[in-house]
């Protein structure tokens, strides 16, 4: 039961509560005030009262319902504001549209202003197209009295046809808004002008022509081959009219869902803006005028514009024309072109030249002969003198033919699409084109018989030199049978191999092995190539794979040292090196590598990663305790020298195998560098002291993986463009981001949050003191993966490393508790501990 003070409050909401309908229509019986709305059937577009930004004049217009901002489409009173909030929008006792002040409804603000006679039940309704419609009695199509759109604004919608009425005489066009305060009909305007026999899309600035889309072609505008469809979802599709009652234009959506309009500003730049719900704004597909190249007749007569084109402001003479003041093709100084020379051009041998890739002329000066094929065009225009160039008119029928008669005026030229053009050049012209046309042909005919020939005599003397070194060379050559047996044995051995241990055994392979395996080294089977030449995977008879690296034959390589790098790769055996299975020295030099299909770590940890940072951090110790074999557990110490993300493959387990020793370099255990004249290397990866001095040793390749960790955490190259200022590289990038206390924001952003903070600030540590500019206090490769695998803070801070290229000036030591306060926590629940190294 409602107590009487319960009962008072209930009537009071009553009367004060809003309706929650909305409507979409209204009858004579109703009116629209300052403060209410219409909304279309669909809630796709809203009609009210508003003030344009600043302005405090009142308009009706329409606008998308419920977007962040009121986008308006359509105004109706643009240049009749209202100065106050008393506006009422009506259907009157005789069936007009009208806008008046509630204080005195004799004074009408604005109208439909349509011949009506009598009394009549009218009724006006937004439609979800954003068209506000007055109909006669009931919502039918065939009782339209009058529409918004036959009374555009300054945006064009879909299905918003605009052209030329033949009955009515009344042309329908768009015109910019004043100022973004004021929508009152501006200077610019966006037509269809039929000033002669084909149709063209025009941007007008008043009475003077500012940018031409040109005629249609049977798909768009010649002007605009970008334009009429969307290249992803293809849902936005142009229409030309022709008939007895129009000649007009307009475009449709075939899926709801996808918003767009077009819209001509106050500065007379017209745009086809798209909605992206995600980011909740507007993308422009398409701009003009966008250059130089856009405006109307930018070069003067036979001229052609190419905005790609820097010099001349993108202007140069058709063929057949020359600068009319220079007598050269372009000049800096460009007002239009004329004849080359005074040669007739009427019945004097003259011809045709294609010009492609272009917007056609203006077709003030053309004639359209719709009936006629391209090859009928041809010849009409031969026959005519005053004929100075034809097209065809549609690029998707067999038939329509453009004929222009005098100057030609605005070709634009495209990078992609347009239309071909058809020139009329005399016969010196002609003739110039054949000889280029012959020299096009020969100059490669002769310059590739050279080619050959010269490369066919130094191959035949490589051959025979490399004939003489290997019938001097005490290696013996294998046969197929031999091959197969020993892959067979090396089959079994990898069954039945306990974890970490391999077959030091190498075999000698004969070339018809390796060249039935490679399906004679097929372009399918290709894997990479470099400096040392290419790498193709191969198949045994047996099923397995391999990887054939085929050294160039222009490397520097002698045959002896070819014969020590299998020497040396073949006593190195650990299960973090590719593992070397045999060679073939038979007509070329070839290694064969056991085959690893995840390819190189540049192809993971680059661009669009799927790694998780456990993978990495695996991949990263895998690394390490490769390079610790190399410099301290081997039989030899080696040192890499070329250590980088394309030189570590992964197998089918992402286990990291360090390949490509051609630059290694051997020495004896108490050896621990040398210096050469000659640095061999990738630059970006090398140590200071070995790109600037040639001095290498155990701490260049601590360099070098301290650059690789860097490249792994953060999923980018070092020789990427970074946003601060003066970061010239990784390094650079992020020791900056070390001194202002924010090392995290290196990481790669594919890892999301699933990382040990600890761990990640661990291996940045670690990095940047493998990437110290002096040598001396770099840590050695054991000394790192201790440091990565500790729990603990590295034992010392790092300084400016190398190559950061910049005078910071000394900013004092940096506070590591800050970094590690976080140590001993996750920031995933699915991260997992520490794998030790074994």
């Amino acid at each position: 039961m409602f107590s009487a003070e319960n009962l008072l409050l209930y009537l009071f909401a009553l009367l004060v509560m809003q309706p929650c309908f909305s409507i979409d229509s209204i009858t004579v019986n109703q009116t629209l005030k300052d403060g209410e709305s219409l909304i279309s059937p669909g809630k796709f577009f809203e009609l009210g009262f508003f003030s344009p930004g600043s302005s405090s004049s009142r308009y009706i217009g329409v606008w998308y319902h419920n977007f962040p901002e009121k986008y308006v489409v359509w105004v109706a009173n643009r240049d009749a504001p209202i100065t106050n909030s008393s506006g009422v929008l009506a259907v009157d006792k005789t069936g007009q549209l009208v806008l008046f002040y509630s204080e005195n409804p004799q004074v009408i603000i604005w109208s439909s202003n349509i011949s009506l006679s009598g009394a009549n039940n009218n009724s006006a309704k937004l439609l979800d197209t954003g068209n506000l419609v007055l109909f006669k009695n009931t919502f039918s199509g065939k009782n339209i009295l009058w529409e918004g759109f036959d009374h555009p604004t300054d945006t064009h919608l879909p299905t918003m046809k605009f052209g030329w009425n033949k009955k009515t005489k009344r042309d329908t066009f768009f015109t910019s808004w004043k100022s973004p305060d004021d929508p009152g009909m501006g200077e610019y305007s966006y037509r269809f002008i039929i000033n002669g026999s084909v149709p063209q899309l025009f941007i007008y600035d008043g009475s003077r022509p500012y940018m031409r889309m040109g005629p249609w072609n049977g798909i768009t505008y010649s002007g605009l081959p970008e334009y009429s469809v969307d290249s992803v979802n293809e849902v936005s599709k142009v229409y030309y009219i022709d008939n007895e009652e129009e000649v007009s234009t307009y475009y449709t959506i075939s899926d709801p869902t996808y918003i767009t309009r077009s819209v001509v500003d106050d500065k007379g730049i017209a745009q086809r803006l798209n909605w992206n719900a995600e980011l909740q704004k507007w993308k422009s597909s398409w701009e003009g005028p966008d250059g130089n190249c856009d405006k109307y007749a930018t070069c003067g007569a036979f001229s052609t514009c190419n905005s790609l084109r820097v010099a001349d402001q993108g202007c140069v003479c058709l063929p057949g024309y020359v600068n009319k003041f220079t007598g050269e093709l372009s000049s800096t100084s460009f007002d239009g072109c004329v004849r080359k020379t005074r040669a007739l051009v009427c019945r004097n041998g003259e011809g045709f030249k294609k010009v492609s890739g272009v917007k056609v002329p203006d077709t003030v000066n053309a004639q359209l002969e719709p009936s006629l094929g391209i090859k009928a065009c041809r010849d009409l225009c031969l026959k005519n003198c005053s004929c100075t160039a034809y097209a065809a008119a549609s690029i998707t029928e067999d038939v329509g033919c453009l004929t222009w008669y005098g100057e030609l005026v605005d070709v634009r030229q495209f990078s992609q699409g347009g239309q071909d053009l058809y020139l009329r050049v005399d016969h010196h012209e002609l003739a110039e084109d054949s000889k280029k046309r012959i020299l096009k042909v020969l100059l490669p005919v002769v310059f590739t018989v050279v080619l050959i020939l010269g490369i066919t005599c130094w191959l035949l003397r490589k051959m025979r030199k490399r004939e003489r070194i290997n019938r001097n060379l005490e290696l013996s050559n294998g046969s197929e049978k031999d091959d197969i047996a020993y892959m067979e044995r090396y089959s079994d051995v990898n069954a039945s191999k306990e974890a970490g241990t391999t077959s030091a055994e190498v075999h000698c392979f004969s070339s018809s092995t390796i060249i039935a395996a490679t399906e004679n080294f097929s372009v399918t089977n290709k894997l990479g190539e470099g400096g040392f030449g290419t790498v193709y995977k191969g198949r045994m008879r047996g099923g397995q794979d391999i990887a054939v690296k085929r050294l160039s034959i222009t490397s520097k390589q002698g045959l002896e040292e070819f014969r020590n790098e299998i020497i040396l790769i073949a006593k190195l055996q650990h299960r973090n090196l590719v593992r070397l299975l045999g060679y073939c020295i038979q007509q070329e030099n070839m290694l064969i590598y056991e085959y690893l299909p995840n390819r190189g770590l540049d192809c993971f940890i680059f661009g669009k990663s799927e790694l998780n940072w456990r993978t990495r951090f695996d991949i990263t110790m895998g690394i390490a305790r490769g390079m610790i074999y190399l410099h301290h557990d081997s039989r030899l110490r080696i040192i890499h020298r070329d250590l980088k993300a394309s030189n570590v493959l992964l197998d089918a387990s992402m286990n990291p195998k360090i390949s490509d020793f051609g630059m290694a370099r051997i020495f004896g255990n108490e050896q621990n560098g040398d210096t050469t004249n000659r640095v061999v290397g990738t630059y970006g990866y090398m140590s200071p002291e070995y790109a600037m001095e040639g001095h290498f040793s155990i701490k260049s390749d601590v360099f070098s993986f301290g650059v690789l960790l860097l490249e792994i955490i953060s999923g980018r190259r070092n020789s990427s463009t970074f946003d601060a200022e003066n970061s010239v590289n990784l390094i650079g990038h992020v020791w900056d981001r070390w001194l202002e206390g924010k090392p995290l924001e290196i990481v790669d952003p594919s890892l999301g949050e699933s990382y040990e903070v600890s761990e990640v600030l661990r291996c940045i540590h670690t990095a940047l003191l493998c990437v110290q500019e002096s040598a001396a206090i770099r840590p050695t490769m054991s000394e790192a993966a201790s440091m990565l695998c500790n729990e603990r803070t590295p034992p010392s801070t790092p300084e400016q490393p190398a190559f950061v290229n910049r005078a910071r000036g000394n900013i004092g030591p940096v506070n590591l508790s800050f970094f590690y306060e976080t140590e001993g926590t996750t920031v995933s629940d699915d991260t997992v501990g520490i794998t030790e190294g074994r």
